[in-house]
């Protein structure tokens, strides 16, 4: 869909679709106007039959909806997919902002085209600013499969996600939903929507999910941007990448995370792999894994800390965070240990992603898990952030990480997938033949011992879809 009507003039957005009980599918999406006011329409598919859905049909009387009062023009856009309430009717929730407080705005339908707003809101957080890219949707707290959009129970918890429009990260919350009155009460106000939990702590933004009713799974896509200049983008001819779809469930364990993980379609490109098991990483040790060319890689890792160092290990009420500290190269009694992706011989660029352990009073560990793109690039146009946060780990976890490498981008999913990093990076060197694989343990006080399994990654051959006559 192009912005060809004046009332999409300015940009056709985001929208969603919606898959009706006899197959029909209708499209909400934002547009913006001729004068640059924010309004939600309507499209069709203009042929069903189509697999791929490739032609829409936008409604002859749109708008459907436009900005409520007291709401700004510019602070109404990018509607969530509907889900079927108790009356049989649709509901869509809209993000906004009113002042410095990030909202979710509710409306009632039956067709798509004649909407009710619902009083107050699904919910809101102060001082989180514009909502963008709001999402709603049910996780089982027993199944180990997702849900439909519209289910909802005891058995149910609802997530609340949104695009926070100030720091472009995306935040998500758990909690329960009360459709009597159209609201949502997160469990923990402490980590409400954009005061706690990230999907990712990488460059991950605008990200919504869908139901895939054919493999009963909830599935995540999300927009990783650029990190290097405008100049390099308009060089290479194009700029920016959807992540590999990701499922998603309610992690149980902890009960305020989510569990991320790659689509299991990835594991099709596996070709040939390496194991090696049981590496024992001294202290202040680097060792490359001879896996060959490592530009495109799939690995997963399992990391064990030599028990009786850990319990000699001293007490800190030091407080670390990833992006504040020096990365890698910072060295603390208990980390950093892991795996410098993308590196080239010398290790003159290298992108390590690692665990970092901080032992505080009473002897209780506190794990972070960080992505350094301080030394990723001998390019000067780039960033070189680095990302991470801390991530929870059970009693009788080994500390455990994936790592997909695709040339200039890096997702990392640890402890199962409960924090996530994306990273862009951009090396000079560390390309094709060139890049190599490392393990590393630069804590000064313990030992590691070091499981991994790393296949190389084919290449995902996109063809023209066979029913395509062009």
């Amino acid at each position: 869909m192009v912005p060809d009507q004046w009332y999409d003039l300015n940009g056709v957005w985001t929208g969603s679709a919606t898959i009706l009980p006899d197959g029909q599918i209708v499209m909400l999406y934002t547009g913006s106007t001729n004068e640059s006011v924010q309004v939600q329409n309507l499209a069709y598919p203009a042929d069903p039959s189509d697999p791929l859905l490739i032609n829409w049909v936008k409604y002859s009387g749109n708008p459907v909806l436009v900005p409520p009062p007291g709401i700004h023009p510019k602070d109404f856009r990018d509607p969530t997919t509907a889900w079927l309430t108790s009356e049989g009717k649709w509901r869509i929730v809209i993000g906004s902002k009113i002042n410095k407080t990030g909202i979710a705005l509710v409306y009632d339908t039956r067709d798509f085209k004649n909407y009710e707003r619902l009083d107050g809101l699904l919910h809101g957080v102060p001082g989180t600013g514009m909502w963008e890219c709001v999402d709603f949707y049910p996780v089982s707290r027993t199944e180990e499969n997702g849900l439909d959009t519209s289910i909802n129970g005891l058995e149910v918890k609802h997530v609340v996600k949104a695009s926070l429009d100030q720091d472009k990260h995306d935040y998500y919350a758990i909690g329960t939903y009360h459709e009597k009155n159209s609201t949502w009460i997160p469990d923990n106000p402490k980590i409400d929507v954009g005061i706690g939990v990230r999907y990712d702590y990488g460059m991950f933004y605008a990200s919504k999910t869908f139901y895939d009713p054919d493999k009963g799974r909830r599935i995540l896509w999300g927009w990783i941007g650029e990190s290097d200049s405008e100049f390099a983008d308009v060089q290479k001819g194009w700029a920016s990448i959807q992540s590999i779809p990701r499922t998603i469930l309610l992690d149980k364990k902890t009960g305020t995370h989510l569990l991320q993980w790659p689509v299991e379609e990835v594991e099709s490109l596996r070709l040939s792999s390496n194991e090696f098991d049981e590496v024992e990483v001294k202290a202040g040790s680097v060792m490359k894994l001879a896996v060959g060319s490592a530009t495109q890689l799939d690995i997963i890792a399992e990391f064990e800390i030599d028990k009786k160092a850990l319990d000699k290990a001293p007490e800190s009420n030091a407080t670390f965070s990833c992006s504040s500290s020096g990365g890698a190269a910072e060295r603390g009694a208990l980390g950093p240990f892991g795996v410098s992706v993308l590196a080239d011989e010398t290790l003159s660029e290298q992108t390590p992603v690692y665990f970092y352990i901080v032992k505080g009073h009473g002897g209780s560990l506190k794990t972070h898990f960080c992505s350094d793109q301080s030394r990723s690039s001998e390019a000067t146009d780039v960033n070189k952030h680095i990302y991470g946060s801390s991530v929870p780990v059970q009693h009788g976890e080994k500390l455990s990480l994936r790592i997909l490498v695709d040339h200039s981008i890096v997702e990392t999913f640890a402890q199962g997938g409960r924090t996530c990093i994306a990273s862009r990076v951009y090396p000079t060197k560390a390309i094709y033949g060139a890049a190599r694989l490392f393990l590393f343990n630069n804590a000064t006080d313990v030992s590691i011992t070091a499981s991994l399994k790393i296949w190389q990654m084919n290449s995902a051959f996109i063809r023209p879809y066979p029913n395509d006559k062009n």
